[in-house]
């Protein structure tokens, strides 16, 4: 087992984090006044390699701890590594999951109308949320933060909450993709993403944010380490690990490490202040079972991740610091009411179309939180009537309104550099 981590992780390390490393290691050494090394590599990174390492790593320690048998074929091993509707972005699937189904393969019903409805529907969806809503929001996001010098506050508080936005939908996209095709093809993926901007804490966000990874931190790497079980500090240490690998997993670079950083730090900071806050609720007599508890809970959660989002976005650290400064520093307010925030990158019948859209996913996210059901599942349910009216709208959207063809730059998913 050691052997086969050691090939797996040595892979994605010389790929993905070799020139990482080195810069890293010159930075210290130059720190030192001592020469630094010369050498870099020049390697294009494999598309999608931390996804299908991860679920090569998963299924090595399955078999390790017995909880999959070792598969004796090698043609199967590699469509279950190699599948492609995840392949690039996952989600992250597991041996005991993907692999038995493959195995089953022959047992599959080739033709079911109500998979292949349920699948074209998911990848409806994704191609809305995609083409209509991330790439478009992409168009504000982009020059604001690419052109961080020229703005202030407020700006980049617009940037960063539709920065939030065009993340989920850009990942959760290809997500129902995958997801949805797959459906078609026969095969059931897990799901990746599960309404996460209306969860009511952080612990909660990632038990709906990228649900796949998540998991898979938690299965293989805090658990390992000791969970909960070894009292408060241990745990807290477990904790800041798993979400400190999870930035560099994200990215080789210090602004994904520090990203992961601060949501290890938001759960560490919420279980030290959990008996305080329980305190200070009873005495104020908070009533936590209302709407407005829970709505607050869920606006103060996406602000905190909101701002977390701004060094996953950044370049860099330094300009990460530069626009937290400016927001605190530099507010301009007057940008929301006298047109200039129509001049970041969208207009004003774009932004209403962006807007609109957000409204839209919003709702859909509202009854897969409320209902338990994924839009497929809900459509599904209806009256033939209204799946049809949804789903032609949907397709109506994504073409007069979606973000392509030969005059726009395409954006390709960003979660295909991971």
């Amino acid at each position: 087992m050691i052997l086969c981590l050691l090939i797996n992780l040595g892979i994605l390390g010389v790929f993905k984090y070799g020139n990482f490393l080195i810069a890293s290691m010159n930075h210290a050494l130059r720190l030192l006044h001592i020469q630094a090394m010369p050498y870099q590599f020049h390697l294009l990174l494999p598309v999608g390699i931390s996804f299908y390492t991860f679920q090569a790593l998963g299924y090595i320690i399955d078999v390790y701890r017995n909880e999959t048998p070792a598969e004796k074929n090698f043609i199967g091993y590699a469509l279950f590594v190699s599948f492609f509707p995840q392949l690039v972005a996952g989600p992250i699937e597991r041996s005991g999951n993907l692999l038995n189904q493959m195995k089953n393969i022959e047992h599959l019903k080739l033709w079911d109308a109500k998979r292949i409805t349920s699948g074209a529907i998911l990848m409806t969806w994704g191609f809305f949320m995609k083409m209509v809503i991330a790439d478009r929001a992409a168009l504000l996001v982009d020059p604001v933060f690419d052109g961080y010098q020229m703005y202030g506050g407020t700006e980049f508080i617009v940037a960063a909450v539709f920065f939030a936005i065009q993340i989920y939908c850009d990942f959760g996209s290809y997500s129902m993709i995958a997801i949805g095709s797959a459906r078609i093809m026969g095969f059931k993926l897990m799901e990746n993403f599960n309404a996460p901007y209306f969860a009511v804490s952080i612990r909660d966000f990632w038990s709906r944010w990228h649900i796949s990874l998540s998991t898979w931190f938690r299965d293989y790497l805090y658990i390992p380490l000791g969970g909960n079980r070894r009292g408060c500090l241990r745990k807290a240490l477990n904790i800041m690990s798993v979400f400190l690998v999870s930035g560099l997993w994200h990215g080789a670079s210090w602004n994904y490490v520090v990203w992961g950083g601060i949501h290890g730090l938001y759960q560490v900071l919420a279980d030290f202040l959990e008996p305080y806050r329980k305190k200070v609720l009873q005495k104020a007599k908070v009533n936590t079972a209302c709407f407005s508890w829970r709505l607050l809970r869920i606006v103060s959660t996406f602000v905190l991740v909101a701002f977390a989002w701004i060094f996953f976005r950044a370049d860099n650290i330094r300009v990460a610091l530069h626009i937290i400064q400016r927001i605190f520093t530099r507010p301009t307010p007057w940008i929301l009411f006298n047109g200039e925030l129509f001049t970041l990158g969208l207009d004003r019948i774009e932004m209403n179309i962006l807007v609109v859209s957000v409204l839209i996913l919003g709702l859909v996210d509202y009854v897969r939180y409320k209902k338990k059901l994924t839009i497929d599942a809900f459509l599904m349910e209806q009256n033939l009537w209204f799946e049809w009216t949804a789903l032609i709208g949907m397709i109506l959207m994504i073409y007069i309104f979606g973000k392509y063809g030969p005059a726009f730059n395409a954006q390709q998913f960003i979660y295909f550099q991971f």
